[in-house]
């Protein structure tokens, strides 16, 4: 398994990561942090994530973008993937709307990029994933891919959204499992999937994988 071996230089960004609310530990988001800074370097193209949430992995890529001039886009429709809904493991009341009942991550997510200092190159697109990814027509150079973690709604943002990584760019997966008794396997068959469309598989940090176009 591959170290962390850089990092984000502006300890407030860190700080401001670290508590936003989220699910990624400090050395998957340095390295998601890098592999973003990378991608840029070496393909140019904006940054983009499915799966915003409360914007914690959004402040390491939007990190990244500024370090590299370039742009992060943000997707999500901010009312929960399935396994954030009320009953379930990763449910947090905190952000249920108490006006209507349901979930909306929109505003921890602008409070956090607020923090962070970087509405000038984070750009939050409010909408679902496939229709946003079948308007989408921007070639990207980087692309992670959070959001849903049921098998045909991780397998249908890699499908939708995949098609727009430059060649040379990179893929990013989060909660790459191959135990199934560690995690669920839906990440892990988009990262088997995507290894036999052609990209190479490159970096390993915990749960997050790397792939190049």
């Amino acid at each position: 398994m591959e170290r962390h071996t850089g990092g984000m230089p502006d300890p407030h960004l860190l700080s401001v990561a670290r508590a936003a609310k989220g699910f990624m530990p400090d050395d998957e988001g340095l390295a998601l942090h890098d592999a973003a800074v990378a991608a840029a370097q070496s393909v140019g193209g904006p940054l983009l994530e499915v799966g915003t949430y409360c914007g914690k992995s959004a402040v390491y890529l939007g990190a990244a973008a500024r370090a590299t001039a370039t742009i992060l886009y943000t997707v999500d429709h901010h009312r929960g993937s399935e396994e954030n809904q009320a009953g379930w493991e990763h449910h947090d009341d905190e952000v249920v709307d108490a006006r209507t009942g349901r979930m909306n991550t929109l505003p921890f997510f602008q409070a956090t990029i607020e923090a962070a200092g970087l509405e000038d190159v984070v750009v939050g697109v409010v909408g679902y994933s496939l229709p946003v990814a079948r308007s989408w027509g921007t070639p990207l150079g980087f692309l992670f891919i959070d959001g849903g973690h049921a098998l045909d709604v991780a397998m249908a943002d890699y499908e939708s959204w995949s098609q727009h990584v430059k060649p040379g760019g990179v893929l990013a997966i989060h909660d790459v499992f191959e135990d199934p008794s560690q995690g669920g396997q839906a990440p892990y068959e988009v990262w088997r999937r995507a290894v036999h469309d052609g990209f190479e598989p490159l970096t390993r940090t915990g749960s997050l994988r790397t792939l190049r176009r």
